[in-house]
């Protein structure tokens, strides 16, 4: 997928690594081999990304996150067999670099958090992913949240990584993720109508 300069390949035909950690180990040797982590993990970052920033903001954020992570692939630790907390951990940075798009992005849901309008058809496939998901309350809710709290609520939420899973990507104690996501829920419960829910299932 990403070659030496930076451009787009497709994956070498017949490589089957099974593990993550594999792929990146291969890649060392034969850069296209890493097209294979983009095929697994790309879908469900820009999905991540695209409802936190927005479909343009989210795009960029996916090819950043990959061509960082292609270049910082020497420093993978191999006995991690998933990658996918290491492009999530690249993935929160960028987004973190989007304060403001994803700031404004709340601002411009809740006053058209009545239109059924639909731009185009990546716009109508995501938003019917995530119909449930934006609504007027929930929005409203979400603003109220550091940005912290924010990242572990969705990550737990929208991305479905496992507590272990959101520690690592942001490198920091699994005691201090469940106090981020339980704060963040009591927070959010305020705001909340009863059928809306964003336990971990």
């Amino acid at each position: 997928m990403i070659d030496t300069d930076g451009c787009v390949q497709r994956p070498l035909s017949g490589v089957e690594e099974s593990t993550d950690a594999e792929v990146v180990r291969g890649s060392l040797t034969e850069p296209a081999r890493f097209g294979l982590l983009y095929e697994r993990h790309a879908k469900v970052l820009h999905t991540y990304a695209y409802r936190r920033l927005g479909r343009e903001a989210a795009e960029d954020v996916v090819a950043e996150t990959f061509m960082k992570a292609f270049r910082a692939r020497r420093t993978y630790d191999l006995s991690r067999q998933d990658a996918r907390p290491w492009f999530f951990a690249i993935a929160i940075r960028e987004i973190a670099r989007h304060h403001r798009i994803e700031q404004a992005r709340y601002r411009v849901l809740l006053r058209s958090a009545d239109d059924q309008r639909e731009e185009c058809h990546a716009d109508r496939v995501a938003d019917a992913a995530s119909a449930q998901i934006w609504r007027r309350p929930l929005i409203e809710a979400l603003m109220r949240l550091t940005r912290r709290e924010r990242d572990v609520l969705l990550m737990v939420a929208w991305a479905d990584l496992t507590y272990e899973e959101i520690a690592r990507a942001l490198e920091i104690p699994l005691g201090t993720v469940r106090s981020r996501l339980n704060r963040a829920r009591q927070k959010i419960r305020k705001y909340l109508p009863d059928d809306i829910a964003l336990e971990k299932k």
